[in-house]
């Protein structure tokens, strides 16, 4: 099912961006808007999926306007114009 929101079941998925490309991952949901590590590592991986991610200063908060579509694998964005 797709969306244009997250949820806090949204940690730990890929964020892509209109092409496909992987970009980030989001570590945290946090009042309805998504953190994105745009370099994660292993740990910081396994954290979010495990719902133990924390967003940092390294973090970047996602505009929901930016967002396209939420799927059960991962967050795309809309084209930039």
């Amino acid at each position: 099912m797709e969306r244009d929101h997250v949820t806090d079941d949204d940690e730990g998925k890929a964020v892509v961006d209109s092409h496909g490309e992987k970009i980030g991952m989001v570590t945290e949901v946090r009042s309805g808007t998504a953190y994105v590590d745009a370099d994660p590592g292993l740990a910081d991986t396994i954290r979010s999926k495990l719902g133990w991610g924390d967003a940092d200063q390294d973090d970047y908060p996602l505009e929901k306007s930016r967002i396209h579509t939420v799927t059960d694998d991962e967050v795309r964005l809309k084209d930039e114009f």
